[in-house]
């Protein structure tokens, strides 16, 4: 199993929030401030110039990934990070989640994080976060075919390539 993390900034409804579900069942372990983020972790940033790949799984074992809880609504006020932090996003996938169902790459922080150990090879330990939701199931059942292609990639630029093929208007352009 990878080493998880969480930072909650408190923005989302406590009944609908999945970081607060992981952490009651010990899923992953919340870090209280920014400053207290693993050194060396992985930070999933859905803005980051570099895509996470199986290429980081060292990285990860050694240090752990993040998930940074933060309203979508406020997600432009992206807080700092310290140097030793690798910012990864992730590739395109659809959220299963009730709130977000069907869109493209609006993730649930569960969905984010679990898609994240998937990529770098954890596949049972993505199961076991998502079975905590009802609708946890259906994300790997919809995103099964890019996630296992993301975790057979070897590095950032064949995950970037991988996902062109995935997003709609990629996919116009090249016809």
């Amino acid at each position: 199993m990878l080493p998880v993390f969480v930072y909650d900034e408190g923005d989302c409804d406590p009944k609908k929030c999945t970081t607060k579900k992981m952490i009651r069942f010990h899923l992953v372990q919340e870090v209280g401030s920014i400053r207290r983020l693993p050194y060396g972790s992985i930070v999933l940033n859905p803005m980051a110039e570099k895509a996470l790949s199986p290429e980081d799984i060292p990285r990860a074992k050694q240090h752990g990934v993040v998930v940074m809880d933060l309203s979508w609504a406020n997600i432009d006020k992206w807080p700092e990070m310290r140097h030793d932090l690798a910012q990864r996003g992730l590739p395109y996938l659809l959220a299963a989640n009730p709130i977000n169902w069907g869109k493209p790459m609006r993730l649930s922080s569960a969905e984010a994080l679990a898609a994240a150990v998937y990529i770098l090879g954890d596949k049972k330990q993505a199961e076991d976060i998502l079975n905590k939701f009802k609708w946890g199931p259906n994300f790997l059942d919809l995103n099964r075919e890019p996630l296992e292609r993301y975790s057979a990639a070897e590095t950032s630029g064949e995950v970037v390539s991988i996902m062109r093929e995935y997003i709609p208007e990629a996919r116009e352009d090249a016809e």
